[in-house]
């Protein structure tokens, strides 16, 4: 019970720091109604207290008419703190702070040590303790007990050792209770948030690999760590495949690669049931502890991993981490282990227990997302098959007809007619149309194999047709490294062609250009079309359809300016 209680403090540590950095202006309902409360008891026992000192002043061993100045006071600050609430001000680390040096104040003037106001110093660490964690309600218990002390030594009464002793005691042992529950309820919140967001099931059109890197990054930002490693192989791969979420301010923090057996062999060193801590602590550099622990799936109990010298260094050596967790992934089909690595914090067992929940919870998802994959590829590719057979037999078969018919009545013509040339050329035209729809029916059946995203390729096609047909030239710009799941690349070729045809439709642009760029983290679309010199002036106009698609997919749209007076469409999409 010793140990589980050092990682769980251990853990609210660490989680109180990440919960410090991830807080944003704009607070939750819930922890607003949480703050009305806060705020509202605490102007409540300022009345209570004033009210004591009018009913009752007698027996406070006042010190002059301090008091009379201190209480009515901070009644008037307990209440501009409420007001201030409500305009969303007043409400950061400082008002815990002044809170203490209020009860200070208070239990200074009423007697110090004997003073029965020192319980107001349990409201100051039950609040800070349950909205700031485990970190700031031990400093508040600890500053409460100096505060205590301070004010019993500087009051004008004797004051009573046995009696401030056990109140400090008191305000210590029962202090620091309460903000290790505080803490904790942080964490657990922390926690249940975390299994939410990654059991949701991601968006089906971004696919396998969407889901898993953002499962590895929310991990590795949930943890403080430096990066998160995934190694895994399916049932009948050849290949492992290596994941990375990386602490990299630069957004090229998600990296994948293919790796061979000899290559992850280090890494799946451990038993497949297995998840192994390594945190090498004080006592175990020593020689008096374990750096190497393991607890089995299903187990609580954690044991010594028994690992040569060797092994376990080359281990450490290899990932270049102060502490490390790996934890068996729970496939159905195939095998793989995740690894969180930290470079400044201690992981725990508290830790590792956590990362094997957030595995189990979202690893058959992530099988069953592939499995809709493979059936949707699968019915893809029939229905491919099927469209080829119908343009084969419904379109290539009439303009064939329509070719011999051309070419019989060619043959019928005169020698010195007119209509010879005219004939010549339809006949050539037919052929040319009937040379594109084989050439697409043998696409659609079996797929063509282009040294560019199939995306691009696409949209350049549709970029051709609107030059040959309106005489609206559009270029296609991207970068040609990024790679887009097949449902996501569907999109946003309905995005892109819908953005073009409205160039067409609604402005007399001749000119415009598609910019595509990927990161980590979204899929950035902008469509421009030139300025146009003696265009009328026109309101702000947002394609509905593009908005529509873009938040479907999580997405936003916004309307501009781009260079040279230019109206562009900005789309972005996160991946």
């Amino acid at each position: 019970m010793a140990l589980l209680c050092k990682d769980e403090i251990s853990m609210l540590q660490k989680q109180q720091l990440q919960g410090e950095q991830n807080t944003v202006a704009a607070l939750p309902p819930e922890e607003h109604a949480d703050l009305q409360m806060i705020f509202g008891m605490r102007l409540l026992l300022a009345m209570a207290a004033l009210l004591t000192l009018i009913v009752n002043p007698g027996n406070q061993a006042m010190s002059g008419q301090l008091a009379w100045t201190i209480l009515p006071l901070y009644a008037l600050y307990s209440g501009a703190l409420l007001v201030l609430l409500h305009f969303h001000r007043g409400r950061g680390k400082r008002v815990y702070w002044l809170d203490v040096l209020w009860c200070g104040l208070i239990v200074l003037c009423t007697g110090g040590g004997e003073s029965y106001f020192f319980p107001l110093f349990f409201f100051v660490i039950l609040a800070s303790s349950f909205q700031r964690g485990l970190d700031e309600g031990t400093r508040m218990t600890l500053a409460s007990c100096a505060l205590l002390v301070l004010a019993s030594v500087l009051s004008e009464q004797e004051p009573n050792l046995s009696h401030l002793l056990l109140r400090t005691a008191f305000v210590m042992a029962l202090g620091y209770m309460i903000a290790y529950w505080g803490g904790l309820s942080l964490l657990q919140k922390r926690r249940l948030a975390l299994l939410r967001e990654v059991s949701q099931q991601s968006n089906p059109r971004f696919g396998v690999d969407h889901t898993v890197a953002s499962m590895l990054e929310k991990a590795r930002v949930f943890f403080g760590a430096s990066s998160c490693i995934l190694v895994m192989r399916e049932g009948g791969a050849a290949h492992w495949q290596l994941r990375t979420a990386l602490d990299d301010s630069r957004g090229n923090g998600g990296r994948v690669s293919q790796m061979s057996e000899a290559a992850v062999a280090p890494l799946m060193a451990f038993d497949a049931s297995q998840s192994v801590l390594y945190a090498p602590s004080l006592r175990a550099r020593l020689g008096l502890g374990h750096a190497w622990q393991a607890t089995a799936r299903g187990s609580a109990r954690w044991q010594r991993l028994a690992m040569e010298a060797t092994q376990g260094a080359a281990l450490a050596e290899l990932f270049d981490a102060p502490s490390f967790i790996s934890v068996p992934l729970p496939l159905h089909k195939g095998q793989g282990r995740l690894y969180v690595l930290s470079a400044r914090e201690r992981l725990s067992k508290a830790d590792a227990r956590f990362l094997t929940h957030i595995v189990t919870q979202v690893f058959p998802q992530i099988e069953n997302i592939a499995i809709l994959d493979k059936l949707a590829s699968g019915a893809a590719y029939r229905e491919r098959q099927k469209i080829a057979r119908d343009l084969h037999d419904s379109t290539i078969q009439p303009y064939i007809g329509l070719r011999h018919g051309l070419s019989a009545l060619r043959a019928k013509v005169a020698a010195d007619s007119p209509l010879l040339g005219e004939l010549d050329k339809l006949i050539d035209m037919s052929g040319q149309v009937i040379g594109d729809l084989r050439q697409m029916a043998r696409t659609v059946r079996g797929g063509q194999q282009h040294d560019e995203p199939e995306l691009l390729v696409a949209l350049r096609r549709q970029a051709e047709q609107l030059k040959k047909f309106f005489g609206i030239d559009i270029e296609i710009v991207s970068e040609r490294a990024f790679v887009l799941s097949d449902r996501l690349a569907a999109e946003v070729f309905q995005i892109v062609n819908e953005g073009m045809s409205n160039i067409r439709r609604h402005t007399t642009a001749r000119e415009g250009c598609v910019r595509l760029a990927c990161d980590t983290h979204a899929v950035s679309i902008s469509i421009e079309n030139a300025a146009e010199a003696e265009a009328p002036q026109r309101a702000p106009f947002m394609p509905a359809s593009i908005a529509e698609r873009a938040q479907a997919l999580g997405g936003t749209v916004q309307v501009g300016q781009a260079a040279g007076g230019a109206t562009a469409v900005r789309i972005e999409i996160p991946v």
